[in-house]
């Protein structure tokens, strides 16, 4: 009998290398491109420095699944506030995607 668990977790797909590029391409494009890409450029920057001391890109795809996430959710999140609906009781995107990934 074996100590393996009986389910093997799913890694996350993989990123590809223009990846980053691709988006922020199209953060430049989007109507919050004035606060969102340089919001991303400072996620990507410290990724890339820790990426630098762990030899891992894990911070890199990190970064990238996070605001793909972003963008993926915002036409439901413009049309939610725009609803007029009271969001004081909102959720932490990072905690969200803790789990994820």
């Amino acid at each position: 009998m074996s100590a393996q668990p009986d389910h093997a977790a799913v890694p996350p797909a993989p990123i590809a290398p223009t990846a980053a590029a691709q988006l922020l391409a199209q953060l430049r494009v989007s109507a919050r491109a004035e606060s969102w890409v340089p919001a991303f450029e400072q996620d990507w920057s410290r990724a890339l420095e820790d990426s630098r001391h762990s030899y891992s890109l894990t911070p890199l795809h990190d970064v990238v699944r996070a605001w793909l996430a972003r963008l993926e959710a915002a036409p439901a999140v413009e049309s939610f506030l725009a609803s007029g609906r009271d969001d004081s009781d909102g959720v932490d995107l990072a905690d969200v995607l803790d789990g994820r990934w």
